[in-house]
């Protein structure tokens, strides 16, 4: 009966030994890059965390569909502002140079067909003041002043088509861009600048073909 008695307050003893352990422990959790680590005395258990990867494929997708939405999914606010300034930009000098294409095509071609009824050639004629019957008159009795006035006319319609022209081609060019730097962006987010990337200079010696060493600097790259 008494060894009874001690066995049963041996186990008495450690389940109240292990109760206590049980109520004082509190677990110590680390989060490390991707991974959860829950550790507990000398036991680490490791549960994986998923991580969505950052995709230059969507990137690109979402710039093509709106113009700033991949930098936006680059988390590249910043540069939001600067693309549509330029997009601002070159949709005003778009606007700009194709009213005064159209300005100056209609006012050449109404001079070359000299419709009495139609002298819109002469809305943007400032000379000495003429009223828009003197300058038809002067133009009619100076052959060589018409053919300067017309070649004038020629040369700023060919003008604003050129810029016109550019400027589409610049708003092309900054759509392009726009698609390029959210693609560029999306890539360097996954990339690996750990501490395996290095380069270090240092002295090397160096021997000639004269039997002489030389003295010389060497870079070495580390992956």
């Amino acid at each position: 009966m008494n060894f009874l008695s001690v066995k049963k307050d041996r186990i008495i003893f450690l389940v109240a030994m292990l109760i206590v352990t049980i109520g004082g422990y509190s677990p110590n959790i680390k989060a490390q890059n991707n991974k959860l680590e829950v550790v507990s005395g000398d036991t680490i258990y490791a549960k994986s965390v998923v991580v969505k990867p950052h995709s230059p494929h969507r990137a690109t997708f979402y710039s093509a569909i709106l113009p700033g939405l991949g930098q936006a999914y680059n988390k590249k606010y910043w540069k939001i502002p600067i693309l549509y300034a330029g997009i601002g930009g070159m949709i005003y000098g778009l606007d700009f140079n194709t009213r005064n294409y159209n300005i100056y095509r209609r006012a050449y071609r109404d001079f070359l067909i000299k419709d009495p009824g139609n002298t819109s050639y002469l809305d943007k004629a400032r000379y000495r003041n003429y009223t828009k019957e003197q300058m038809i008159e002067f133009l009619a009795t100076n052959p060589s002043a018409a053919s300067q006035y017309q070649a004038s006319l020629k040369n700023k319609k060919d003008y604003y088509k050129k810029y016109r022209d550019l400027s589409y081609v610049g708003l092309a060019l900054i759509y392009v861009l726009n698609l390029v730097d959210a693609s560029v962006d999306a890539h360097f987010k996954t990339f690996d600048v750990s501490n395996d990337l290095s380069m270090h200079i240092e002295p090397k010696i160096s021997p000639m073909h004269n039997g002489l060493n030389s003295l010389c600097m060497q870079v070495k790259l580390t992956f």
